[in-house]
């Protein structure tokens, strides 16, 4: 596949949202909303991570799943640079006249343990997500878009709640809190897709039209580990086909 400049586009607007995800995901906010008698919890990075799942399937509709394998790599790989750029800086001494080195800690500062679980939720996460959408691609014959985007996020929404919110946060608080905030989380998330639908249709419809290509994955390795860029018994794992019509 050539690389257009509307696909760097779309991977760095995909790079953004996470990045930006895991830099204000430290502050919870509540919408007002109570479950089970407790404020429903949510972290701040909701009104910007579920965009990166949107981008993802974006990626995975048009350009194929060993594409969108990329980037999720890619994604993972410049969150772990950030991550470690931020320990640097906060582990190098201030200069005596700042004062704000507690602040930079409690803000920007990583717990091990959360940084953990938020690595592994972004991985099986956005796999599932790109995976559930190639295969109901490859099954509804390129039709029903609407079902295909909500149908991988109920999926991949509810795997990452449950292995972020869990990893996180058990022994820390009661078991009430973290089955609010699993269900909070993915709810919140499959309401956004939901919500966000419309806009996927455009841009999915603009993007094959404007790239000639719609990407079904009949012979692709799965495998998110996979070196083989897609390929097997030397043919391209995402069949590309040009772009005819609405999906």
């Amino acid at each position: 596949m050539k690389i257009s400049h509307r696909f760097v586009i779309i991977t760095a607007l995909f790079i953004t949202c996470l990045l930006t995800a895991n830099i204000i995901v430290i502050k919870p906010i509540w919408l007002g909303f109570d479950m089970l008698g407790i404020p429903v919890p949510l972290p701040a990075a909701i009104v910007i991570f579920p965009v990166s799942y949107i981008v993802g399937d974006i990626l995975t509709e048009v350009y194929g799943y060993r594409v969108a394998r990329r980037v999720i790599w890619l994604g993972f790989f410049c969150n772990l640079i950030m991550v470690i750029a931020i320990w640097v800086g906060q582990i190098l001494p201030p200069n005596p006249l700042w004062g704000g080195q507690a602040a930079y800690e409690s803000t920007l500062g990583f717990v091990p343990r959360i940084l953990l679980a938020s690595f592994a939720a972004y991985l099986v996460g956005e796999f599932s997500n790109s995976f559930v959408l190639a295969r109901m691609k490859v099954k509804t014959k390129g039709r029903y878009l609407w079902a295909r985007t909500i149908g991988s996020t109920l999926v991949a929404q509810l795997v990452d709640a449950a292995v972020f919110i869990p990893l996180a946060y058990i022994g820390m608080f009661e078991t009430n809190f973290i089955i609010v905030a699993s269900l909070a989380l993915w709810i919140a998330k499959v309401a956004y897709e939901i919500i966000a639908t419309p806009l996927t249709y455009l841009a999915v419809n603009w993007l094959k039209k404007k790239e000639a290509v719609d990407a079904y994955d009949y012979e692709t390795n799965f495998n998110p580990f996979s070196l083989d860029n897609g390929r097997i018994n030397g043919k391209a794992g995402a069949d590309e086909h040009t772009y005819s019509g609405s999906a």
